[in-house]
């Protein structure tokens, strides 16, 4: 997919953007810790009659963040809408994964986009609970505020068995080669550090408290097998939205497309 790479400076970040493909316009939204690399099975396959646009989030991937105090859920919606505009992309689709599938319903919300399709790849959509619910960000925050944590992170999780240990913590299994992807992004500090910030700085209860109100066309897609984010989460999220629609994947974990990028795109295509 490098071949499809380009820059751009669009205050205040430095955007990576993947691009390939003619016809309607898909934006691919990667999940916390990820990059353009989680959709390396799946952008080939939508570009064969999609014009397809993958995007690292500031701070992560080769998207260099210009701006730390803009890296929650409702700013980072607000600069993809200022990039947008600036490139002139029409979207017709907006297709997130974990954490992506957030902001692609803020996205919609902020610039509204009311006729634009979403799709959900176990979508991060609920917050912890109970006594996780206050300590878990308030750890986001102290880790992403305290100096050589990213440093750190990088340098003990970055073996291949803690990599290999980390993804089958998901439900998902990669192959060794696929692996690697992830192991080059957490030896990354800078990667680290921009994802720290984001879960420090990431505020879920406003987008809940409208979900009610938001009219896109929304499949929300759910792996059986999926660790990280329950598949009742997609489906509760659904049936609070007046045009969604679930949909349970069997036996697949959280980084389903990864695993069966055929499958996912024909769930995808179907829908669009």
């Amino acid at each position: 997919m490098a071949e499809h790479s380009r820059f751009v400076l669009h205050r205040p970040h430095r955007w990576h953007i993947q691009e390939a493909g003619t016809g309607p316009t898909l934006l691919l939204l990667q999940g916390a810790g990820g990059a353009t690399q989680s959709w390396r099975g799946l952008f080939p396959l939508l570009a064969q009659n999609h014009h397809v646009i993958a995007i690292d989030l500031p701070g992560q991937g080769f998207s260099q963040s210009g701006a730390r105090h803009r890296l929650g859920l409702r700013t980072m919606a607000e600069d993809l809408d200022a990039l947008i505009a600036a490139e002139g992309w029409s979207l017709d689709a907006i297709i997130g994964h974990s954490a992506g599938v957030a902001l692609a319903l803020q996205l919609a919300l902020t610039a509204g986009m009311d006729q634009t399709k979403i799709v959900g790849i176990n979508g991060a959509l609920s917050t912890f609970k109970g006594v996780a619910g206050f300590m878990f960000p308030v750890m986001a925050k102290v880790l992403s505020a305290t100096p050589f944590t990213a440093d750190l992170f990088a340098a003990t999780a970055s073996s291949p068995q803690s990599v290999a240990r980390l993804i089958g913590n998901t439900g998902s299994t990669l192959p060794p080669s696929d692996l690697t992807f992830y192991q080059r992004l957490v030896k990354d500090r800078s990667h680290v550090d921009g994802t720290l910030a984001m879960m420090a700085q990431w505020e879920l209860e406003p987008l809940l408290a409208n979900l009610p109100k938001l009219q896109m066309p929304t499949l929300l897609l759910a792996a059986e097998n999926d660790r990280a984010v329950p598949p009742e989460t997609s489906r509760k999220a659904a049936a609070q939205m007046p045009n969604a629609s679930f949909e349970l994947v069997p036996k697949l974990g959280h980084l389903m497309h990864e695993e069966d990028p055929d499958l996912i795109c024909a769930r995808i295509k179907a829908f669009l």
